[in-house]
């Protein structure tokens, strides 16, 4: 007699409720700024509400539909931050308008809605056309050399363009791009499906060293292609942060796939060899460092820096309030540094919240890693988590002088299109890798000859 299954449970009631509390959140705080700086509820109140809405409405309808068995949690939690972001941004706005008293500041937020819109298309995409994500291991090279190839888009003389030192945009007519951010999850396909048929080559050890096992000589070929590749992005895109996020996607990556705490020896040793070089060789690398280590020293050349700072001590733990601090004083308080103008008007309280909120879309990207029944989208999603971890702990740590400053975007709040895009679609990688994961698997009948009854037997 057949044991009984335990189907899971779809959670898309749970998916409904914590949907529209994440629309509610956006809403209050889209208003709350309206009013602490306006003292009235804003004219496009009613013009947010109803994006908001329409993108919960769509994200939902196409899980329930699309990816019914997928985790009830990710969608929310991107909602919520989304909401917050253009919360802030609509202030900044108003606070760079009086600077200018109404002059030539263009105002972003209906830009940053629009991007929102482009990158539930994404989602929607993604959604529709990657029914099985076991299918994107059969294109593994070929997502690797559209890695190479986006990376290198910025260096091209006609559409690269240089910003601030870093050379990682790419401009086509009006609209300007990040490849980078399309890169990221190029890439992490191409490790996940080169990773699945390596490991084993990978995780065999080599000579024992302080209590560590290194790997053998033989096996760093790989490792070495992605420090080059990182230092390569290092030396001609002047991206710390870039070079960073992909070398540490690869080691992490490697870790998990060999569980051999001796590739994050080496790949620490790299990294650290690697940043050393670009602070000798190259002088904007260096400006970081030293505005890292003393900004005060230069105040006109670190002025930004120095402005977030006493930002956040102005905010305090519970913050100034929405519409009630300065943010706007610091350039790039809508990207780069969007938050530390959340820390200002929301405080260290608020801070610390959306940080677990991303805490939490990461936790779940490995939850599903960890439950999940082939080893390509055990590493896939794992990947595309650590790349969320790893870029969101560059950001936070960068503006708030832990680590030194680099360039990448905050995901999902800061101004930005190919980030906000880029993101969307990871979610959506997530949510159906995380579908087939918890979805019941296919029962297999065998005739048992003794008993002369049917058996039912899991896989």
């Amino acid at each position: 007699m057949s044991q009984p299954t335990l189907v899971p449970r779809k959670r898309r009631g749970a998916e409904l409720f914590l949907t529209v509390l994440a629309v509610l959140i956006g809403v209050a705080a889209y208003c709350a700024v309206g009013l602490g700086v306006e003292g009235t509820v804003p004219a496009g109140a009613l013009k947010l509400t109803g994006a908001l809405v329409v993108a919960a409405v769509i994200g939902h309808v196409l899980v329930r539909t699309l990816a019914p068995y997928a985790d009830p949690v990710l969608l929310p939690l991107v909602l919520c931050l989304n909401g917050i972001g253009l919360a802030m941004i609509y202030r900044i706005d108003l606070g760079c308008a009086d600077l200018c008293l109404g002059g030539s500041y263009q105002p972003l937020a209906n830009a940053q809605l629009m991007w929102t819109a482009i990158g539930l298309l994404a989602f929607t995409v993604v959604m529709f056309v990657v029914r099985d994500h076991r299918r994107l291991q059969s294109y593994t090279y070929t997502f690797g050399i559209a890695a190479i190839g986006l990376l290198v888009l910025p260096l091209l003389p006609v559409i690269g363009t240089t910003i601030n030192g870093a050379r990682i945009w790419i401009n086509i007519g009006p609209f300007s791009f990040q490849p980078g951010e399309a890169a990221k999850i190029c890439l992490a396909i191409f490790f996940a499906g080169y990773l699945v048929v390596k490991r084993d080559a990978l995780a065999l050890a080599g000579r024992r060293f302080a209590g560590i096992d290194l790997p053998r000589g033989r096996d760093l070929g790989p490792i070495g292609v992605g420090w080059l590749i990182s230092i390569g992005i290092l030396v001609f895109q002047r991206d710390l942060g870039s070079s960073l996020l992909f070398f540490g996607l690869f080691v992490v990556m490697l870790y998990v796939a060999t569980e051999r705490p001796g590739w994050l020896f080496v790949g620490g040793t790299l990294f650290v060899a690697g940043a050393y070089f670009g602070y000798a060789a190259f002088g904007h690398v260096r400006t970081r460092f030293n505005a890292w280590l003393d900004p005060f020293g230069d105040p006109d050349a670190n002025g930004q820096i120095i402005n977030a700072l006493f930002g956040l001590a102005h905010g305090g733990v519970l913050g100034r309030g929405w519409g009630q601090g300065s943010p706007q004083l610091t350039p790039f308080s809508f990207s780069d540094f969007i938050a530390t103008s959340l820390g200002e008007e929301i405080g260290l309280t608020g801070l610390m919240a959306i940080l677990l909120i991303y805490g939490l879309i990461v936790e779940r990207g490995l939850r599903i890693a960890l439950t999940c029944r082939d080893a390509f989208g055990k590493l896939l999603a794992a990947g595309l988590a650590i790349s969320m971890a790893l870029q969101v702990f560059v950001v936070i740590g960068g503006v708030t002088r832990l680590i030194p400053l680099t360039g990448l975007t905050t995901p999902f709040m800061a101004q930005g299109g190919s980030s906000i895009v880029m993101n969307w679609a990871i979610i959506a990688l997530l949510l159906r890798i995380s579908d087939q994961t918890r979805r019941p698997a296919p029962e297999v009948a065998s005739y048992d000859r003794d008993e002369e009854t049917q058996v039912v037997k899991l896989p």
